[in-house]
């Protein structure tokens, strides 16, 4: 990997670079039928409105909707779900062994990481969902809001 790929991995990696749509912001507007720069504004400023009535996506929003809850605490009770497997399962084999406590115990304790694994699976699972429904969020309202720009006489790249 060459240094500039290297670099790029760890800016990403350490939040120092985003790559969400949010951050990339709207199409930028070339006034092609020599608009002044007040008429791009007004323009800019109708055509945002416009889009965001008709798409039903506020970027604005969008950007500063709080994060979504984070911890322990948070998962649908994977770590209780794996402990209650466990204990019951090492319940079975500690009696076949002639101590059925210390086997639930052992089980309980190994269906908790296990659980609590799975409930960090389904985290990541859940924020890669929100982020493609945010991504496909921005790119309509980027085409609507590029729709109505190129309508007024603007190159849109």
């Amino acid at each position: 990997m060459n240094k500039l790929a290297k670099c790029c991995v760890l800016a990403a990696l350490t939040g120092s670079i985003s790559f969400d749509s949010a951050a990339q912001g709207k199409p930028i507007a070339y006034p092609a039928k020599g608009q002044s720069q007040q008429q791009q504004q007004q323009d800019d400023g109708a055509c945002y409105s416009w889009a965001k009535s008709n798409t039903g996506v506020d970027p604005a929003a969008m950007g500063s909707a709080p994060p979504p809850p984070s911890g322990p605490a948070v998962g649908g009770g994977e770590r209780v779900q794996g402990a209650a497997r466990g204990a019951a399962g090492g319940a079975v084999i500690g009696a076949i062994a002639g101590d059925a406590g210390k086997g639930a115990a052992i089980g309980a304790a190994t269906g908790t990481m296990v659980g609590g694994s799975r409930a960090r699976q389904n985290r990541r699972a859940a924020d890669a969902s929100a982020q493609s429904q945010s991504q496909g969020a921005m790119d309509t309202f980027n085409r609507g809001y590029a729709a109505c720009m190129e309508g007024r006489g603007y190159t849109i790249k």
